[in-house]
């Protein structure tokens, strides 16, 4: 299986894993994603995909921004037998889209139709069946008479949802899950036995979540009947995530201003591809949305590629001129956006402080799920989180991979929790007051516990810079979870005081 990570040129290696738990930030290895200099002399986009979700079978496992590899079985690696599956835990980003309306420019060349899907928005309910609903689903249009003609894009979809190819997506990566870890683990149970007590889905308060979760499930079982999806409030929901951290988004910030130096050259390196990207847009150079990073033009672009859509060309008089972006320009931009996301996630020494406290509450839920799979609680066998780009490069960020890249549709992360048959577990509960120290947890460092996790990214063990994790391949539970308490604290202890800065972050 091919790896984007080979096609990178590493120009360094991490260190042995030391016996504690480091709680420190370690840079990524440099690579052309991250180095300037290499993103502005480059060409292409490392081998990076970006105009189909078809992969060659040869070549699974490369970068596709449409389509991200993930678990499937002809690729999959089965561990040594002595290892017994007893939790996973899945998060991904939602699969491909139309573009958000804000990174629309003020005038689109074409519209943009979604005449080939419906977005069904209804409510039923539970009990007697004598009332039920219509299967409602919204069919855009546009009213010969209404006056007021919305800016960017026109069409009859909606800016985003997820397109008829994302929803296919979406089935296909339910169906892969469901024969990796049902037919070739025999982990999860049948489709005709009694999966619904032992799987559990999550998404966002963003409906496009949901909408991947119709396909996926149905890919994965089969179904078209009701299936709960959970989801938390609006303004404390800890996937997407929206609980109010100062803290953390301070620090975001911090690294997106010209107050790191490595982030204000890179906008002045990119002054010229601005102004070309302007010119054909009709964006405005004022506009700060679309100049303080790469975010909307990377989205506008990527999109229409990732749907066979011709790149834009300069309105006059609204007719398409021949001043168009062409290929190099689009690669331009993508490189860019590859390089923030890597500054703002991994290479920034800020980035993990920033992602433990804005990402910290998921983490502790994450850690809870599995010390509740150890103890041998009831509760899911397997819970898959829906989300999106700025969830999973959190979670990349807290475990410090060592290539960062910016995860493209549909990107996964898998948490494996095995048991080592023959062997008796020392894990014990850590403390509620667990310290941010790792020294100071109340997790028992040992060789001989009975369960690991393995990290799966892109459908391969994740490698993390940081030397107590290393290569998260049957990396002994209580490491991870050590290095998890240390940063956010049992049941998210540290992240109220970290996020309101009556904690050091």
């Amino acid at each position: 299986m091919w790896s984007w990570t080979s096609l990178l040129m590493p120009l360094g290696m991490i260190t042995a894993a030391a016996q504690n738990v480091d709680l420190g930030w370690y840079p990524p290895s440099n690579t052309s994603v991250n180095n300037l200099t290499a993103v502005l002399a480059g060409q292409g986009v490392y081998g990076f995909i970006f105009n189909t979700s078809d992969t060659p079978k040869a070549q699974y496992g490369t970068y596709n921004w449409c389509n991200m590899p993930h678990v499937r079985k002809s690729e999959y690696v089965k561990p040594a037998s002595e290892y017994q599956l007893k939790y996973v835990e899945v998060i991904q980003r939602h699969h491909k889209r139309t573009p958000y309306e804000s990174n629309s420019f003020p005038v689109e060349p074409y519209h943009w139709d979604c005449n080939d899907q419906g977005l069904y928005y209804y409510g039923s309910p539970f009990g007697g069946d004598d009332k039920r609903p219509a299967e409602g689903f919204w069919k855009g249009y546009i009213s010969p008479i209404n006056p007021y003609t919305p800016s960017g894009w026109i069409g009859t979809c909606q800016f985003p949802q997820i397109t008829s190819a994302g929803l296919d997506d979406s089935w296909v990566h339910g169906r892969d899950l469901y024969e990796v870890y049902h037919d070739l683990l025999r982990f999860l149970p049948g489709r005709g036995q009694d999966w619904r007590t032992k799987i559990a889905y999550r998404v966002t308060n963003n409906v496009i979540t949901s909408q991947v979760a119709g396909m996926l499930i149905n890919g994965m079982w089969g179904a078209t009947e009701s299936v709960p999806l959970m989801i938390q409030g609006v303004g404390v929901d800890s996937l997407e995530p929206q609980y109010s951290c100062s803290a953390g988004s301070n620090l975001f910030n911090a690294i997106k201003s010209s107050s790191n130096a490595a982030w204000k050259d890179h906008l002045s390196a990119a002054a010229n591809l601005f102004s070309t990207l302007d010119n054909i847009s009709g964006v405005p150079p004022s506009d700060s949305g679309f100049h303080a990073s790469f975010d909307h033009y990377f989205d506008n672009l990527s999109a229409r590629q990732c749907h066979a859509k011709p790149l834009p060309c300069r309105l006059e008089d609204g007719v398409n001129s021949t001043e168009c972006a062409d290929q190099t320009t689009a690669n331009a931009v993508y490189r860019m956006g590859q390089w923030e996301y890597s500054q703002m996630y991994r290479d920034a020494p800020t980035s993990l402080s920033a992602s433990s406290a804005a990402y910290g509450v998921w983490i502790a839920e994450l850690s809870q799920n599995l010390r509740n799979a150890i103890a041998g609680n009831e509760g899911p066998i397997y819970l898959h989180n829906i989300a999106h780009d700025g969830s999973v490069s959190r979670v990349l960020s807290i475990l410090q991979a060592d290539v960062m890249v910016w995860p493209g549709m549909g990107s996964e992360v898998v948490f494996e929790l095995y048991q080592r048959n023959g062997y008796a577990t020392t894990f014990l509960e850590p403390s509620p007051t667990a310290s941010v120290r790792a020294s100071e947890t109340q997790v028992k460092q040992t060789n001989t516990g009975g369960f690991f996790v393995r990290v799966l990214f892109g459908g391969k063990p994740l490698k993390s810079s940081n030397p107590s994790l290393g290569s998260l391949d049957m990396i002994p539970a209580e490491t991870l979870l050590g290095y998890f308490d240390g940063l956010v604290g049992v049941n998210a202890s540290l992240i109220v005081g970290k996020c309101n800065g009556t904690l050091h972050i």
